[in-house]
């Protein structure tokens, strides 16, 4: 089995939601100042950045993967850096502030994001477009490991909460409309990958939407998520905030009814061109056989997206439901809901949710995270007995862990039951504890059978369940399930985001910020960076 490490408690924080992409004013509580901080990171990542642009290979084999391209040194020595750099609670609190300030200053910018995207960027991102992603997809599928792409550009946090003028609000509504053409462009590049490989392969590469960055103002989904707190019917309270979709949420959009008075013309609007561009994406991914994982988000959007992943469920995860286009097999489930463990509502909302696809004849795709807002939601909630989200890590620890054995024993029972996949299941977690229990969990069920060390999951399994971790993150758990697990097509996958450096640049600041259980957890950055020092020390010392 894999080896375990003993975990460390996660240590909260809570600044105000609003404010959490939004510069500081001081750091005097800090001994360092911001203009040394910067310094100091620039001149550690100038540093790997020459190193970059130097290839050096060692000369000694990889003993343990021998069939496997060797990483060069200068990849070992800047994922070092980058972890060293994450190690440090400040420099990730504060780099909004510190890039925010670089990038503000002549000539200083092009040398910050060059600086970037031979560090951060190289590590977490897999490119500036969906076509430069293709190498890392084809080594990362020779390794036998699928990926979840996502197109990373995100709406500024102001326009998000509708902060801007009309004006503003005509440029914003332009890049919205690109994001979903990207997005859609994004399915045809993991397509025609996917096509490359061969008829009969199983497809594994899939896209990740953000409904937030659809919109060309996010309020419109705060403003539905408040409607539908507020209307839906009291017995549905048994399950906690922020609640659980109904087919009758968006009747206004799909069936005519008049739309609600609490929404404004621009909302309503709004609302009914994101539904039609996700129809759009939905019919897209079924067409070229590419799954949709809708992402997660904050509380106060989630009763809206939860309502529109509903609906495009009911309506693309029906077995029965192909296009007279598609020029592949259909894939199902196609759209996939993201719950998170960290909120209390969880384990009755999977419950549900299971129970009401049985009942609507549709299959249900559940991508189970453990939460990435987590400070931020305890800050908002007005009290604590209202807060929506467990209030220590091993809470939510323990949520994931009873959710996703409620969701193996569906997996058996749709295995068992059903000729095509009624539930499919990807377990977003960086927690080797976790993992270890999902492989323990389809062997203990009868579904995959351990075999000389290794667990083999059968084609049956590996069509409905998979595990995933960031891109850049956690490699050494991803290797480790990677030669555990023995399938014909990959059961683990990573979640590779791509985009313009100057544009992802936000995204890489809040996946900081957000993964700070990830980052200084025990599995977190400093284990990551110790264990490349200890492959760096090996290469170059021979122990």
């Amino acid at each position: 089995m894999f080896p375990l490490r003993k975990a460390r408690p996660t240590r909260l924080w809570s600044p105000r939601p609003h404010k959490f992409l939004h510069t500081r004013s001081s750091l005097s509580h800090y001994s360092i100042s911001p203009t040394r901080l910067a310094l100091l990171g620039c001149g550690i990542a100038g540093g790997t950045w020459y190193l970059k642009t130097h290839s050096i290979f060692a000369d000694a084999p990889e003993i343990d993967k021998p069939s496997r391209t060797q990483t060069p040194l200068s990849t070992l020595l800047r994922s070092y850096t980058v972890y060293a750099l994450c190690s440090i609670p400040v420099l990730v609190d504060y780099s909004p502030s510190i890039l925010t300030t670089l990038i503000s200053i002549p000539g200083v910018k092009q040398v910050t994001e060059a600086i970037v995207r031979a560090t951060f960027f190289a590590q977490f991102v897999g490119g500036d477009s969906a076509e430069d992603t293709i190498p890392l997809l084809q080594q990362l599928r020779e390794e036998n490991k699928g990926v979840l792409l996502a197109y990373s550009v995100e709406v500024r946090q102001h326009e998000a909460e509708g902060k801007v003028e009309k004006r503003a609000l005509r440029s914003s509504s332009q890049i919205h409309k690109q994001n979903v053409e990207e997005t859609i462009r994004c399915i045809d590049v993991a397509a025609d990958f996917e096509d490359r490989l061969g008829v009969g392969v199983e497809r594994k590469t899939w896209v990740a939407v953000k409904l937030t960055a659809l919109l060309p103002s996010a309020q419109s989904l705060i403003n539905l998520s408040a409607h539908l707190r507020h209307s839906r019917p009291q017995s549905l309270t048994l399950v906690p905030f922020p609640g659980v979709p109904r087919t009758s949420d968006l009747a206004f959009i799909d069936s005519g009814a008049p739309p609600p008075t609490t929404l404004t013309m621009s909302d309503v609007a709004a609302l009914k061109e994101l539904y039609a561009d996700l129809t759009r994406i939905a019919e897209r991914g079924q067409q070229r056989g590419v799954k949709i994982i809708v992402d997660a988000e904050y509380t106060w959007y989630q009763p809206a997206i939860d309502a529109f992943t509903l609906s495009l469920m009911r309506r693309f995860n029906l077995s029965t439901h192909r296009l007279e286009s598609s020029t592949v097999q259909p894939v199902q489930p196609l759209v996939y809901a993201t719950y998170q463990a960290y909120l209390r509502r969880t384990p009755s909302y999977i419950q549900q949710s299971i129970q009401d696809a049985k009942a609507g004849g549709y299959s249900l795709g559940i991508k189970l995270v453990r939460g990435a807002y987590h400070p931020f939601e305890v800050e908002a909630a007005p009290t604590p007995a209202e807060c929506p989200v467990w209030t220590s890590k091993p809470e939510t620890d323990a949520c994931y862990d009873q959710c996703a054995a409620v969701l193996l024993s569906a997996l058996k029972d749709d295995i068992s039951s059903a000729l095509r996949p009624q539930i499919g299941i990807l377990f977003g977690t960086h927690n080797a504890h976790s993992c270890i229990k999902i492989l323990d969990g389809l062997v203990a069920r009868n579904v995959a059978e351990e075999r000389g060390g290794q667990v083999v999951v059968p084609d049956a399994v590996a069509s409905r369940c998979a595990i995933g971790q960031l891109f850049g993150m956690s490699d050494a758990l991803t290797d480790s399930l990677v030669n555990k697990v023995q399938s014909s097509s990959p059961f683990i996958i990573k979640y590779v985001p791509y985009g313009p450096v100057s544009a992802v640049m936000p995204y890489l600041c809040r996946r900081a910020i957000e993964n700070k259980s990830v980052l200084f957890g025990a599995d977190g950055a400093a284990a990551e960076r110790r264990r490349v020092g200890t492959e760096i020390r090996r290469r170059m010392l021979g122990f």
